[in-house]
C-alpha cells in the first residue's frame, strides 16, 4: 500500500478518499430511496411519461439483483476505504499502533456520517425523485456483475429454500386498511372533497339500506282511492318524482306512480281512477338488511331507481332510492339536513341542537362525534334505549362522552335534543 502511494500526491490521495466516501453514499442513498419509493406513484410517473421512473420499477421487480448490485458496490467501497485511509496515516505519521487506532477511528466516522446516515437520510426524503434518476447508473452495473448476481442470487434463493422460506407477492397487495391509510395520507394530492368520497367508499360495504332509507312515518303514500280531486291536488303539491300508491289500505303498496307521467292527464276533466292505476309500476321490495352495495347492484340489474324496504313479515319499513345511496359517498345534494339543524356545526358555545329523528350516522359525521351504530339508528332510539322509557320530564343523560339534554318530548318519543360538545374534541370553524 505504501508503495502504491508513494507515487500519489497528498491531494491525489484525499481525493480519492473522498470519491470513494461519495461513491458509498450514492449508493446507500440509491439503496434507500428504491426500497422507500411507493411503487404505485413511480408507475404512475412512469405513466406519465417519466422514464427513469420506468427504469426503477423495472429494477424493483428484482428486488434481489438490485440489491446484490447495490449491497456488493457498497460493501467493495467500505472495505477498501479503511485500507486506504490507513495507508495514508501511515505514510504520514509512521508505523505506530496509535497512528493505526486513530485512522480506524476516523474513517469509521467518515462513513458512518458521510456514506450511511446523510445519504440515507436524504434517500428517504425524497425517494421518487432520487430513484427515478439513479436507476441509468445501476442498470449497467446489473450487467457487468451479472455473472457474480447469478452465483450470488442462487446461493440466497437455495438457502431459503433451506430454511423453508419462500418469496411470495401476497404480502405486496395492500388490504383495505393500507389503502385506507393511503387515501387518508393523499392531503397535498386529492381534494379534500375527493378524499371524502373514497373513504365513504370504503365505508359503503358496511352500510344497510335501513341505514340510508327514508323511515316509513315519512313516506309520501298517494291513496288511489280517495277522490280524484284530492289526488290531483295532492300531485299537483307533490315535490317527488316518484310516489308509492295504495288503495285504502296504506300498509299495503300496490305499485309506483311515476309523477312526471301523470302530469299529462292533469288537464283532463274527465279523469278516472282507472287513468292513475294504468300508469302504476310493480312495486320493487326489497328486505331489511340489505347492504347497500348489493343493492345498488340490484338497481342496475333491475332498471330500478326506487324499492321498498320490508321486514319478515312483509311490512314496509322504509323507501330507499339511488339517489341515497349516491349521496352516501358524495354527501347530501338532493335535500336538505331536515332532521338536523339549519347549519350542520357546533355552535360557538359548544351546543347543537337536533331532531329526535335525526340519524346517528349524519351526527357521527357533519359533528365529529363517536355514537355507537351497533343498534338503534336514530338520536331517539339511541336516547330510549339508554333511558329504557319515554321521559316524562327534561333529563340529560351523557352516551358516548357526549352530554344530551332531552328539550322537547311527547307520548310517542323525544323530539329535540341539545348536544354539549364532548371537552376533548377540538374546535370546529
Amino acid at each position: 500500500m505504501d508503495t502504491f502511494f508513494d507515487d500519489w500526491p497528498f491531494i491525489g490521495q484525499v481525493a480519492l478518499v473522498l470519491f470513494l466516501l461519495a461513491l458509498s453514499g450514492f449508493f446507500s442513498m440509491a439503496e434507500t430511496s428504491m426500497l422507500s419509493s411507493n411503487r404505485h406513484r413511480l408507475r404512475a410517473m412512469a405513466n406519465g411519461g417519466n422514464a427513469g421512473a420506468a427504469l426503477a420499477e423495472r429494477l424493483l421487480k428484482r428486488i434481489d439483483s438490485l440489491l446484490s448490485v447495490l449491497l456488493i458496490s457498497n460493501n467493495l467501497i467500505n472495505t477498501i476505504l479503511p485500507i486506504l485511509v490507513t495507508g495514508i496515516a501511515l505514510h504520514i505519521f509512521g508505523d505506530s499502533g496509535l497512528v493505526l487506532s486513530i485512522a480506524t477511528l476516523v474513517v469509521a466516522l467518515l462513513i458512518i456520517i458521510f456514506s450511511e446516515i446523510t445519504p440515507k437520510v436524504i434517500g428517504a426524503a425524497f425517494p421518487e425523485k432520487i430513484a427515478s434518476n439513479v436507476g441509468w447508473i445501476i442498470l449497467p452495473l446489473t450487467f457487468v456483475l451479472k455473472p457474480l448476481l447469478w452465483f450470488i442470487n442462487n446461493f440466497v434463493s437455495g438457502l431459503m429454500r433451506v430454511s423453508g422460506l419462500q418469496t411470495s407477492t401476497e404480502n405486496r397487495v395492500m388490504s383495505k386498511e393500507e389503502l385506507r391509510s393511503l387515501v387518508l395520507e393523499s392531503n397535498r394530492f386529492v381534494s379534500t372533497h375527493h378524499r371524502n368520497i373514497l373513504l365513504n367508499l370504503f365505508n359503503l360495504e358496511n352500510i344497510l339500506v335501513d341505514d340510508v332509507m327514508t323511515p316509513r312515518s315519512k313516506i309520501e303514500v298517494l291513496d288511489i282511492s280517495r277522490p280524484i280531486d284530492e289526488v290531483v291536488q295532492q300531485l299537483e303539491t307533490c315535490y317527488h318524482n316518484k310516489l308509492p300508491v295504495c288503495d285504502g289500505d296504506s300498509e299495503r303498496i300496490i305499485g309506483i306512480l311515476s309523477v312526471k307521467k301523470v302530469l299529462s292527464l292533469l288537464g283532463n276533466e274527465e279523469l278516472h281512477h282507472k287513468d292513475f292505476r294504468s300508469l302504476l309500476n310493480e312495486p320493487y321490495f326489497i328486505p331489511s338488511g340489505t347492504p347497500v352495495l348489493q343493492q345498488m347492484q340490484f338497481f342496475q340489474d333491475n332498471q330500478q331507481r326506487l324499492s321498498l324496504v320490508v321486514n319478515e313479515y312483509g311490512e314496509v319499513l322504509g323507501l330507499v332510492t339511488f339517489e341515497d345511496i349516491v349521496e352516501e359517498l358524495i354527501g347530501e345534494f338532493t335535500t336538505s339536513f331536515s332532521n338536523l339543524s339549519n347549519d350542520p356545526r357546533w355552535l360557538a358555545d359548544g351546543t347543537y341542537l337536533a331532531s329526535g329523528t335525526a340519524s346517528l350516522r349524519d351526527l357521527n359525521r357533519l359533528l365529529k362525534l363517536d355514537l355507537p351504530l351497533d343498534g338503534p339508528r336514530t338520536l331517539n332510539g339511541l336516547i330510549l334505549e339508554k333511558l329504557e322509557a319515554i321521559p316524562d320530564y327534561d333529563v340529560s343523560i351523557r352516551i358516548a362522552g357526549v352530554v344530551m339534554e332531552i328539550v322537547q318530548f311527547d307520548e310517542h318519543g323525544v323530539k329535540t335534543v341539545k348536544l354539549y360538545r364532548p371537552i376533548t374534541q377540538p374546535n370546529q370553524d
